[in-house]
């Protein structure tokens, strides 16, 4: 007699395979009507959870590999928290590689993972990996994006719809009056950074007389932050953004940090301040700084959930698409009131 898998369960319920990981794990991001035919399909098969870590744990490996872009980053952090959870759950480690937004570090990582013959891999990836991904799929090790979906890809993936999230943070901006945007945030070729800044420009192209200046960074770093708020600081006050938005929240902290300790500006008096991620500090700075949330540790646990599936059941054919919705948060760096 076959194992039921998540799979199963899912098919039965008309549901994503994350979707069914979420009312194991999270039933509180789940209606109620979903979590009732997600758990009568479970009651109809018979599904254990365990019997995949079971099946897995006498396989080849008890681990998984995770590479991220930035480990220094808080957000990349929660992620992986997210996922040695949801492994430690079922007796299962992670390794962690850091790219450090370098390809070749990237490709020796997903080579060292390949020759310790770990389950799976989560791949934040820089580039264009399909090719190298389809040669550890055909090795038995199975991979799942986080952090960034693929058009096209034939591999799983979760992640947050980050063009909705740069929308949601010039709107908030636009909603207070602001008028002379700018967004700090970079390099460009990093696809999380073009998906919100195509977000902010989509957002204030809808506001007559609204303008977005485009500020890059070499890195989604504090110090870049702090030297591009130092910059805007330098300006004749004519010539300054009265908002900002920046692609992550260390960019933001870095900004704020420019603008207010070492350049004077009054935030959000004279320029108000949005970030991107929601880490844990965002909320303890000077000025409590408005950002807009991913659920970090969700999309780890639910990349695990769908490298646990294939890892047992093999590749099936059909990628599941897990997209996360980002949530604006106001504090005081926008909104001076926030909170209070």
């Amino acid at each position: 007699m076959s194992t039921i898998s998540v799979r199963d369960v899912a098919a039965l319920a008309g549901v994503s395979v994350g979707t069914v990981s979420n009312v194991l794990n999270r039933p509180d991001k789940v209606s109620e009507g979903t979590v009732r035919r997600v758990q009568d399909a479970i009651d109809s098969l018979g599904f254990i959870r365990n019997d995949a870590a079971r099946q897995l744990r006498a396989g080849r490996s008890h681990s998984f590999g995770l590479i991220v872009l930035d480990a220094g980053n808080p957000f990349f952090s929660d992620l992986a928290r997210g996922a040695e959870d949801r492994a430690a759950e079922e007796g299962l480690s992670v390794l962690l590689g850091n790219s450090g937004d370098d390809l070749d570090r990237e490709a020796a990582y997903i080579d060292l993972f390949e020759q310790q013959r770990v389950s799976g891999v989560l791949l934040s990836p820089i580039g264009d990996r399909v090719g190298r991904l389809e040669r550890l799929r055909s090795r038995g090790i199975a991979a799942v994006l986080v952090d960034r979906a693929v058009d096209g890809s034939a591999f799983s993936s979760v992640s947050v719809d980050d063009v909705a999230g740069g929308r949601i943070a010039a709107t908030h901006l636009l909603d207070i009056g602001r008028r002379r945007l700018a967004f700090v945030g970079g390099p460009s070729t990093t696809a999380q950074v073009a998906d919100r800044l195509d977000g902010a420009q989509d957002a204030v192209g809808r506001v007559t007389g609204a303008t977005l200046e485009i500020l890059p960074t070499a890195a989604l770093t504090v110090l870049e932050g702090r030297s591009a708020g130092e910059a805007i600081a330098a300006r004749p006050r004519s010539d300054r953004p009265d908002a900002i938005f920046c692609a992550n929240d260390l960019v933001a902290v870095g900004v704020l940090q420019g603008l207010g300790i070492l350049g004077g500006v009054e935030v959000p008096g004279e320029i108000a301040l949005i970030g991107y991620d929601d880490i844990a500090f965002a909320q303890a700075t000077v000025v409590p700084l408005s950002s807009v949330r991913q659920p970090a540790e969700l999309i780890g646990r639910t990349g695990l959930e769908l490298l646990l599936a294939e890892s047992v059941e093999g590749w099936a054919g059909e990628p599941q698409r897990v997209v996360y919705q980002p949530e604006l948060v106001v504090r005081g760096s926008t909104v001076s009131d926030a909170g209070r």
